[in-house]
This record gives structure tokens, C-alpha cells and sequence, in this order.
């Protein structure tokens, strides 16, 4: 259930009523607003039967969550969700733009690549230091000395660090590390690893699973916000399709699908959606063009090189010139459209014979 406050209800009133609803035994979400403050109640639905919930200080209307994913909805959280990370503010209007290796290979690579994308104007640094791979026998990461690395890359550019953690073992190391925590798609239902999650207080970056529908994602990330923290950050990296000519296909149109669905951030991953440099870009692209809040992206100096994922990594002239052109880019704006469409809901032009 969300109840939505009177326009200029005081402290007072929005206090007494969050104590009553608590003394119900519900837990409480509050999301203030422009004008008006939210808050979310959390709990059985047939145990607020018969509760004066109108009548309570302040309340202007009672409204009922029909989505399954409470947190994460749009109804219990009207406003945008902007999360400060560093001086670097994800959500709302904000563009955010993450880029780095795949993989963390050598602490001269990853200053390197910090810096490009410090130059080129990227605002975190992404980088593996466990990598979950296919093959047992392929690279699975640095661990803990891969995160010095990027430690280093931070002190050298600010950039704050965005790294994977794939088990609840590490979860002590990466956070000793990490600005933000990112699940992969593989552990997007890891439902143990999410629940620890939530008990952090780290901004996580959630990828949808590799044939999850957006339903399921949006549950998972209720895993984490259910825990205590509300910082998450949905990220869009394509579904296994039958089409075998790029990795990943991505529908970009989920993004203001989602967006009228969660407050959270959206952003893209392209890299892992096309597997290849050359679609990159383009898909980079699409998605800041209907309104995502951001990229996360591959780059590398020496692809060929890189010790994972170097065929969809860019080169630091391929990230340069992406740059320069979402700069160009007027992003479709979601919450403007719908403002819009509700100003022509009544419309209608009748023709004559």
C-alpha cells in the first residue's frame, strides 16, 4: 500500500503516521517528492484490512502497489531515484558513463584506461577482478590483486571503481574496494548472494539474466532493496536469442518500459549485448537515444591482447569518437512524453463527409 501526504503536510503529521503504521508492525519506505511525500508500506496486505489508513495525520490518498516488486515500483516511489556515488549522480536527467576493461590485466593497462576515460569524459571505472567465464579454464581474474590495480587507477584519476563479485565469500574483499557492486547476469538469481547484498550499504549495478524477462529482473532487485539497501542500479546487457550473429540481443525498447515501471536507473551494458567492437557503438548509442541513464562499456588498449571479452572491447579512438557523439545526442525523454500524452488524453479530431 503507498500512501501519498497532503501537499505541505507537515513533519509532525508524516511522523505520527509512520509510527502508527510501524506500530502495526509494517516496515516503511518514504520517498519525499517535488511537492508531495510518499510513503510505502511494507507488509501483508490482508493484515492492513480494516485500518483506518485514510483517516491517519496528513494523508491525502491511499493507493494499492499492484506490482509484485514493491520497492523497485514506480507507484511505491513516484520521483526518480538519483543515487550520489562519489560526487557522480546516477539517475533523474543524469547521463552516467562507465568504461574500462573487462578484464584487469596490468596496473600500466588499467591507469592507461582510466585515464582515457577520464579524458573522454567517463565519470566511473569498470573493470573484472573475479570474471565468471564459460570455460573453467580460462582467466577467471586477479582477485584481490586485481583490485589493487584499480585502486590505483582511482588514485591516479578519481574515478570511482565499479567491479563484479560473483560469491558471498568475497563479499568482504570487493567491498573493501568497490564504489559500486556489480551482479552479473549468471548471478542475477543467486538469491543467497543477493540477499547479502542487501545488507550492504554499496550501490549495486543488477544485469538482467541471460533469458530473464523484466518481471524477474525487477525481483531480484527487490532481493536487494527488501535487505536495507535501495541503491540499485538495473543495467540491460541483451537476452540468449536464436539469433547467432552478435552475442546478446538487446531490445532497447525495455528502457522507457521500465522506466514507467521502476524509479530505479537504467542503464546499458552494449558491449556484452553485441560480443563485437564493431556493434559496440551503435548500440551505445540507441540506447542513450530513447532516455537509458547511462553505459557501462568495454575498452581496451590492446584487444587482442585483453585477457577476457577483447572482441567487443573498444579501442581508445572507437571510445573517443562514441563520446563526441553522445555528446551531439538529445536523448528522448520518458517522463516528458507521458506529460505531454496526458495533456492530449481528451483529444479527438473528428473528420466531416
Amino acid at each position: 500500500m503507498v500512501l501519498v501526504m497532503k501537499v505541505g503536510a507537515s513533519e509532525e503529521d508524516i511522523n505520527k503516521t509512520i509510527k502508527q503504521i510501524k506500530e502495526w508492525g509494517h516496515s516503511v519506505s518514504m520517498a519525499p517528492g517535488e511537492k508531495q511525500v510518499v510513503i510505502g508500506i511494507i507488509g501483508e496486505k490482508t493484515d492492513l484490512s480494516g485500518r483506518p489508513l485514510s483517516t491517519l495525520p496528513g494523508v491525502a490518498k491511499v493507493l494499492e502497489v499492484s506490482a509484485p516488486f514493491k520497492r523497485a515500483s514506480r507507484q511505491f516511489h513516484p520521483e526518480d531515484s538519483v543515487f550520489d556515488i562519489e560526487g557522480v549522480k546516477v539517475g533523474g536527467k543524469n547521463s552516467v558513463i562507465i568504461a574500462g576493461p573487462c578484464s584487469v590485466d596490468t596496473v600500466e593497462n588499467v591507469v592507461y584506461l582510466a585515464k582515457v576515460a577520464k579524458e573522454n569524459g567517463a565519470h566511473m571505472l569498470r573493470g573484472g577482478a573475479y570474471k565468471p567465464r564459460t570455460s573453467p579454464y580460462s582467466f577467471q581474474g586477479h582477485g584481490e590483486e586485481g583490485l589493487k590495480m584499480m585502486l590505483e587507477a582511482k588514485k591516479e584519476t578519481g574515478l570511482p571503481i565499479v567491479t563484479e563479485l560473483m560469491s558471498v565469500r568475497d563479499i568482504d574483499v570487493v567491498y573493501k574496494y568497490a564504489d559500486v557492486i556489480q551482479i552479473g547476469a549468471r548471478n542475477m538469481q543467486n538469491f543467497p548472494l543477493l540477499k547479502e547484498i542487501g545488507k550492504l550499504d554499496k550501490p549495486v549495478i543488477l544485469k538482467n539474466g541471460i533469458a530473464s524477462t523484466v518481471k524477474e529482473h525487477l525481483m531480484s532487485a527487490e532481493y536487494i532493496m527488501s535487505g536495507g539497501n535501495e541503491k540499485v542500479i538495473l543495467c540491460l546487457r541483451g537476452t540468449r536469442t536464436y539469433e547467432p550473429s552478435i552475442r546478446n540481443t538487446i531490445d532497447v525498447t525495455l528502457v522507457p518500459v521500465m522506466q514507467k515501471m521502476t524509479h530505479l536507473p537504467i542503464i546499458i551494458d552494449p558491449s556484452h549485448a553485441a560480443g563485437k567492437r564493431e556493434f559496440v557503438s551503435s548500440l551505445a548509442y540507441a540506447g542513450m537515444a530513447v532516455g537509458a541513464d547511462g553505459l557501462i562499456v568495454e575498452i581496451h588498449n590492446c584487444p587482442k591482447e585483453a585477457l577476457s571479452d577483447g572482441d567487443q572491447a573498444l579501442l581508445p579512438r572507437d571510445f573517443e569518437y562514441l563520446m563526441k557523439k553522445l555528446k551531439e545526442l538529445k536523448p528522448w525523454s520518458q517522463k516528458e512524453w507521458w506529460e505531454f500524452d496526458k495533456q492530449k488524453e481528451t483529444d479527438c479530431i473528428k473528420v466531416n463527409k
